[in-house]
Parts: structure tokens; C-alpha cells; sequence
């Protein structure tokens, strides 16, 4: 933390100040008055809504900054002594630019296309991406992600009909799967004897 001016011979959370190596105030608070002959230096804890991230001889914190309601922000982390109060942008809205400043509606993401979240806090462009195979939505939105396709095998049910990009699976429980399998056959072998039966009785 080497400033220009800063005496060799002081550690790096100290400063050189009238040929004495003064201690640097630590994060979350400021400089009140340098060390002299008498005395250390003497620091104090940042106001409420200021700031000091590092070892400093800075005599003023840095304000939060401000997440402006009119500019679509909201807070995602509160500041403190020690940090930056941090932005984002409030759901149905991502940043107009890479300072995120400002935010913007976001454009609906059509049937089969999904919003991404975290590419809403980079991009000056809506950020829907199309629901990759296994997901899929099927309602125009500012905020719905794609979601995953049901699980069939997980609920101990079989697949009737696949899902796609735009609608989710359809299941059925194995037992009815079955039936609807025997119930042709049986049905096809049922009028096979019938025909026979007709069949033996016209020729005796």
C-alpha cells in the first residue's frame, strides 16, 4: 500500500508523515490526526452511509452509493463500515449499460425461450436464450426461466408423450401403458378367433 513520498524504512500500514513512520488507519474508519511526538495517530470509525475498504490516512470515507428507485435499483447487499453498498436491478428490469446505472424493462422472452438472471446484471440486451433440450417454457414473461422437464421415472410413472421446448413431459403410470399395449393385441387376437369361428361354421 505504498503511496508516492512514503518513507522506505514504514510498513506498509504505516505513512511517513514529518520523518515518522505514522500507522495508517484500518478499514472502516478514517484519519482524525497524524501521530506526533506525543501520540499515535488517531482514527475514527466512518459515519453512517460512508465507507473505507483498505489501510488508510485518508481523512474522509466515501459515501455509499445510492440505489436510485426512479432508475429501477434495488439493494443487493447493504453497505457497511468496511464495504460499498451494491446495486442491482429490480426483477423484470436488467442494466441499461455496464455501469448499471440505470436499469431498463426487459423485452418478453417468447414460448420456448428462457430469462436468464445473471446475464440480466451484464447485458444491455434482453437476456432470454432458447430452453435447451430436456427444459422448456411454454408462457411469454419478463422473469421465467426455462424450466426442466418432469421426471416420469422419478414419480415411478412412464413417458406418454415427450416434451419439447415449449410444453413439459406427459406421464402415465406403467399400468395404463400396459393396458394400452394389450388391449389392441388382445382385441386383434379376439377377432382373428372370431373370424375362424365363422369361418368352421359356413364350411360344415
Amino acid at each position: 500500500c505504498w503511496e508516492p513520498g512514503d518513507a522506505v524504512g514504514c510498513f506498509d500500514k504505516q505513512y511517513e508523515h514529518k520523518g515518522r513512520c505514522c500507522n495508517r488507519c484500518q478499514p472502516g474508519e478514517k484519519l482524525v490526526s497524524e501521530c506526533n511526538d506525543t501520540g499515535e495517530t488517531v482514527c475514527a470509525r466512518c459515519e453512517s452511509g460512508h465507507y473505507q475498504q483498505s489501510w488508510t490516512k485518508e481523512r474522509h470515507c466515501a459515501p455509499h452509493d445510492i440505489c436510485e428507485d426512479n432508475a429501477g435499483l434495488i439493494v443487493k447487499t447493504q453497505g457497511n463500515a468496511t464495504h460499498n453498498t451494491v446495486c442491482q436491478c429490480r426483477a423484470g428490469m436488467h442494466c441499461s449499460d455496464t455501469s448499471c446505472q440505470t436499469c431498463v424493462e426487459n423485452q418478453p422472452c417468447q414460448r420456448g425461450f428462457g430469462f436468464v438472471a445473471a446475464k440480466a446484471m451484464a447485458q444491455m440486451s434482453s437476456p432470454c436464450e432458447p430452453c435447451a433440450e430436456g427444459t422448456f417454457s411454454n408462457v411469454s414473461s419478463k422473469t421465467e426461466p426455462c424450466h426442466p422437464w418432469t421426471s416420469c421415472e422419478a414419480k415411478g410413472l412412464v413417458v406418454k408423450v415427450e416434451g419439447t421446448n415449449t410444453s413439459d413431459v406427459i406421464c402415465e403410470s406403467s399400468r395404463r401403458s400396459s393396458l394400452s399395449v394389450l388391449i389392441p393385441i388382445t382385441a386383434a387376437v379376439v377377432t382373428c378367433l372370431v373370424g375362424i369361428c365363422i369361418y368352421c361354421l359356413v364350411h360344415t
